[in-house]
């Protein structure tokens, strides 16, 4: 079990999710005023903006706080004026991780950042020490038992997917970034369910942990996510099978 989609997976079967709805709801608000912001509040000619409404609505979001979100973005609502920033480091074993942050108080969000890390036996590192290990992909992830397996293949990929990659609970549809948009459209055309559609950051290579190595980025994975100003966090680690099944019995 690998870092960047797979990590959605662990959470799901930590049963963490509702508990977490406020705070996901918190980062969607946030990634919609930012999207509006830059590219204006008319989601059809802004994609980023047009995502993460999708998002939205794939998490329940009422379209109240969408709307509401917007406008702050557009400036028609008194809002925050958040900061994008990116840090990358090192986790437990190794472990490459990229964090895309969006926030109002830069100090306080690197203190923070800072010591997560050094509380799970990791490191913050300098720019673009871990990015060259990543590649900039559209991923589309959906549920097994949800979908069609030789629906989604064909769809896909006569939509302009790279690949389409069979997990142990889920498929991943891959894209380039460019392609993203078109596929995703696609594929809500034949009314296809997914769970999360997003620009993600993949690692070109994994790097495989043992279970002490496992417990401590998993725990570093959490308390990134926890943190108000982290909007997403990316890595490459692997973690065995067999090990995330005896995590999840304790």
């Amino acid at each position: 079990m690998s870092g960047h989609s797979k990590w959605s997976t662990i959470k799901h079967k930590k049963g963490k999710e509702d508990a977490k709805r406020g705070k996901i709801f918190t980062k969607l608000i946030k990634e919609i005023t930012v999207a509006a912001r830059i590219s204006g509040g008319d989601a059809e000619g802004n994609p980023r903006l047009r995502t993460a409404i999708a998002n939205a609505k794939v998490q329940n979001m009422p379209n109240e706080n969408i709307e509401k979100a917007i406008k702050r973005g557009t400036g028609e609502l008194e809002g925050v004026n958040y900061e994008e920033l990116t840090y990358e480091g090192y986790g437990p074993g190794g472990a490459a991780v990229i964090v895309e942050i969006m926030t109002d108080n830069k100090n306080r969000t690197v203190a923070d950042i800072r010591h997560i890390f050094s509380k799970n036996n990791g490191t913050l590192a300098e720019s673009g020490s871990v990015a060259w290990m990543f590649e900039k992909k559209g991923l589309i992830v959906f549920e097994k038992g949800q979908i069609d397996e030789d629906a989604l293949i064909d769809i896909a990929l006569e939509a302009g997917a790279e690949d389409v990659k069979e997990g142990e609970n889920e498929f991943e549809v891959i894209t380039a970034p460019g392609d993203f948009e078109g596929v995703k459209e696609c594929i809500e055309k034949e009314n296809l369910s997914y769970v999360l559609a997003e620009i993600d950051m993949i690692p070109k290579s994994t790097v495989k942990l043992d279970s002490k190595n496992a417990r401590q980025m998993l725990r570093l994975m959490e308390m990134l996510e926890e943190s108000d100003d982290v909007q997403k966090g990316y890595s490459n680690f692997d973690i065995p099978d067999d090990i995330i099944e005896e995590l999840n019995t304790d």
